[in-house]
């Protein structure tokens, strides 16, 4: 299921659209679509689309200064922080989004909770042979924090399983708020599903793409790769967003009745 969840978003995000499109030429030899595949090629890799799309998403939480975070009973950092495995006593392979792990030693390390928790994220395309918050918990420790206040949960595939694997062990051990560290432009989606899992949290984003102070240029409008992965990464966000709104809808329709 997490395969074809996958692939089907892949098929609406504009790579995607664009191959559809140019298949579709191909095979009706029509000239159209070629036109359409080049203008959605153009407008989601040029930096303006994507910057204003990710900005869409980071507005919604805005930066936290560490200080003005409220103690909690527990910090939990989301997964989706380590690429491909490496051998042992290799330096970790840290992907765009390692500002969640840094974020949680820190608050960790402020004193702002006693426990810092790592979700156990395992994606089988990354192969990877154990979940990702163990290694976490390895970079926390050799960090200063110690082990015996670093807690990893049982497998998770998606965001949707970390608010639920989190809120069953909030219950267990009785917490009552936690402080959430995920990425500024996953926030929104994160905080959809933590609090539909009933889990009182503290939103702490971090990794803040859009500089809202940059003016624009003429660098803006020419296409780049940086371009289309910020509207690729917002799509994929907002595309959670409304699916998970649109089943919870249908869900509670069904009860409804």
């Amino acid at each position: 299921m997490l395969f074809l969840s996958k692939i089907l978003q892949s098929v609406f995000l504009p790579l995607g659209v664009t191959v559809l499109l140019l298949i579709y030429a191909l095979r009706k030899k029509r000239r159209w679509p070629v036109g359409a595949a080049l203008s959605v090629l153009y407008f989601s890799s040029i930096p303006v689309v994507g910057d204003w799309m990710i900005g869409g998403l980071e507005s919604h939480y805005p930066a936290l200064p560490i200080a003005n975070v409220e103690p909690a009973d527990a910090i939990v950092v989301l997964g989706g922080i380590f690429g491909p495995p490496v051998a042992e006593g290799m330096l970790p392979n840290l992907t765009e989004t390692v500002e969640r792990l840094e974020a949680g030693i820190v608050l960790k390390q402020a004193g702002k909770a006693p426990c810092l928790v790592f979700t156990g994220a395992r994606l089988p395309w990354k192969g990877r042979g154990r979940f990702e918050g163990e290694d976490s918990k390895v970079q926390a420790v050799r960090r200063g924090v110690p082990a015996a206040q670093i807690l990893v949960t049982s497998e998770v595939g998606n965001t949707a399983d970390e608010a639920r694997v989190v809120a069953a062990m909030m219950r267990v051990r009785h917490w009552r708020r936690i402080i959430l560290v995920t990425t500024g432009w996953h926030m929104p989606r994160a905080a959809q599903l933590f609090g539909k899992a009933g889990v009182n949290f503290i939103p702490f984003p971090v990794d803040f793409r859009r500089d809202t102070k940059r003016p624009l240029t003429l660098l803006d409008f020419v296409p780049c790769a940086d371009g289309m992965h910020n509207t690729e990464t917002a799509l994929h966000e907002w595309y959670g967003l409304l699916f998970y709104a649109a089943t919870s809808r249908w869900r509670g329709e069904r009860e409804g009745l």
